[in-house]
């Protein structure tokens, strides 16, 4: 038998379209909501006092859609800097949980291009990547890299033409701005939950989730109940779906 002949088909070796393209072509549909997003935070943060050079280099840097909306905010406010930077590591300390979840299926990389991905890995770069490891055993790193860059560069253009436009827009609560961010969460959520066809389960985590933010954030700071809440409603998620 020829080598050639023993070679598993692409759909089998878990390694599918492993290009940078397309990677570029699966964060296409992400790419509306990058750019109201981004346009949002670059309006917010300009409104905050930021310049065009301050905008483009927080989004290069921090790389956070609702870290850059609190830090525009605790900054107009005045907030010490401290309660600036440990407010966003909790708000995004979800991200360790998120690569945590994709790591089993990028096993055999070094660390350095383990941790390039994790760097760049946002919610949208995980629902896609979340979507894809439910029909491969394996994800590439090329496509992860094509995925992760192509949203990295439309967030930062996006940032950029809000801060540009910015200084026209005093009040960009009254567009409705400040709800774009919940507003692609919710979209996130409604597509992941269409896809995986497990309403009933999927319903069960989102209530004991509002559920368990709810009562700890009674004790608990807001951005801290967050964390909590995923790690209670994943767990309780996993349980009933073993249990059944």
């Amino acid at each position: 038998m020829s080598i050639k002949s023993e070679r598993l088909p692409a759909s089998m070796d878990g390694n599918q379209g492993n290009t940078y393209l397309q990677g570029f072509k699966d964060c296409i549909p992400t790419l509306l909501g990058y750019l109201s997003i981004g346009f949002a935070a670059g309006v917010v943060e300009r409104t905050a006092g930021f310049t065009l050079l301050e905008i483009a280099l927080i989004s290069l840097l921090l790389y956070a859609g609702s870290g850059q909306f609190i830090a525009a905010g605790m900054i107009a406010a005045a907030s010490p800097i401290l309660s600036i930077i440990v407010t966003i590591f909790f708000v995004n300390a979800r991200h360790l949980l998120l690569s945590a979840a994709l790591a089993p299926y990028f096993k055999g990389l070094s660390s350095g291009k383990s941790f390039f991905i994790g760097s760049l890995l946002t919610d949208e770069t995980f629902g896609v990547a979340a979507a894809k490891a439910t029909e491969q055993k394996k994800l590439g790193y090329k496509w992860m890299v094509g995925l992760n860059i192509t949203a990295y560069l439309f967030w930062c253009a996006a940032n950029v033409a809000g801060g540009l436009v910015g200084e026209w827009i005093p009040e960009p609560e009254k567009f409705g701005l400040d709800f774009a961010l919940p507003g692609m969460f919710i979209g996130l959520l409604a597509l992941q939950w269409i896809s995986r066809k497990k309403y009933k389960l999927d319903f069960m985590v989102v209530m004991i989730a509002a559920v368990s933010v709810v009562a700890v954030s009674t004790i608990m700071p807001g951005s801290a109940a967050v964390i909590v809440a995923i790690v209670v409603a994943a767990t309780a998620g996993m349980v009933i779906e073993r249990w059944k």
